[in-house]
């Protein structure tokens, strides 16, 4: 590994902020179809988390317990922001070398952390090492470097709940909303290194658009264009100054029509399926039970899954 490239090698998990991590992983089981991978604490940071390990990452339900930096933290950002997406952590095969790729790029990463999480029903233990990355050169995004020390097999996959087609096996994507298109460009191509694959305006829509790719997971990137009124009809009302933030999530399920059948059963509310903007592919909209993540579930032609 060179001081050229970070070497990040896949999007490893999403960080969701929730105040009652018992309601959250409950209503992500119902979400996800999905048992949870993962109940555990972080005792020398004041947090606890429930994760759901996919096929090509996994979902953190991450909430403040006890004393801890970490702790403290979250209750500030939940105090400000109230339940949502937080963070988007990404893996290195060598954080060291990574760490110092980050550092000549600008990004000013902390030093490297060694980490541990017990899982509170069996006492399994994993461990990894993490370089934080200051708010202010992550344009307020959670944003940072793993390197699992454990084996794999330490956070085993999440077993599905019922039919296997009706529920989530993998994340397609995660939504950024920004407020200065050019510096999340720098951030996220230059700065992470991420593969920009596209970047395009949609005058109609009053938005610009930017896909990051990797590992087969792509980081969307929306930014209102001057002189729209993009800012307030883009999800969330995204103030001109106010700090980027991971907006929504889309997953990937093997039939669009069983996921609908079985959240509308489970009492969530789902749209209808309808045809996706992205050629071959058909979508539903998750309403409600997401702890304040816009949830989009996404089937892909065959041959795309």
């Amino acid at each position: 590994m060179t001081a050229a490239s970070p070497a990040l090698t896949a999007l490893d998990h999403v960080i969701i902020a929730v105040r009652d991590l018992g309601a959250a992983a409950e209503d992500y089981r119902t979400i996800l179809g999905l048992e949870p991978s993962w109940r555990g604490t972080h005792p020398q940071w004041g947090s606890a988390n429930v994760l759901f390990r996919l096929e090509n990452s996994y979902v953190e339900l991450l909430s403040p317990s006890g004393e801890g930096m970490l702790g403290t933290m979250l209750r500030a950002w939940l105090d400000e922001h109230g339940d949502g997406a937080i963070g988007l952590v990404f893996a290195t095969d060598d954080i060291d070398a990574c760490r110092n790729a980050l550092l000549e790029r600008g990004l000013a990463p902390g030093p490297v952390e060694a980490g541990r999480g017990v899982d509170s029903n069996s006492g399994r233990e994993r461990a990894w090492r993490r370089a934080g990355l200051p708010l202010d050169r992550t344009r307020g995004v959670l944003l940072f470097p793993i390197q699992h020390d454990s084996p794999p097999d330490a956070l085993p996959m999440a077993g599905a709940t019922g039919d296997p087609a009706a529920c989530v096996h993998a994340i397609d994507h995660a939504v950024v909303q920004t407020t200065d298109a050019d510096a999340a460009r720098r951030l996220y191509g230059d700065g992470l290194g991420l593969r920009l694959a596209v970047d395009k305006k949609f005058p109609d829509w009053g938005v610009h658009l930017m896909f990051f790719r990797i590992a087969g997971v792509t980081v969307e990137v929306a930014a209102a264009l001057a002189g729209t009124d993009a800012a307030a009809s883009l999800p969330g009302g995204h103030a001109a100054d106010a700090a980027d933030r991971v907006y929504g999530m889309s997953y990937r399920v093997r039939s669009i029509e069983a996921a609908r059948e079985r959240l509308s059963a489970a009492g969530v509310d789902v749209s209808e399926v309808r045809t996706g903007r992205r050629p071959g592919t058909r979508v539903i909209t998750v309403r409600s039970r997401t702890c304040g993540v816009p949830t989009l579930m996404i089937e892909l032609e065959a041959g795309d899954r």
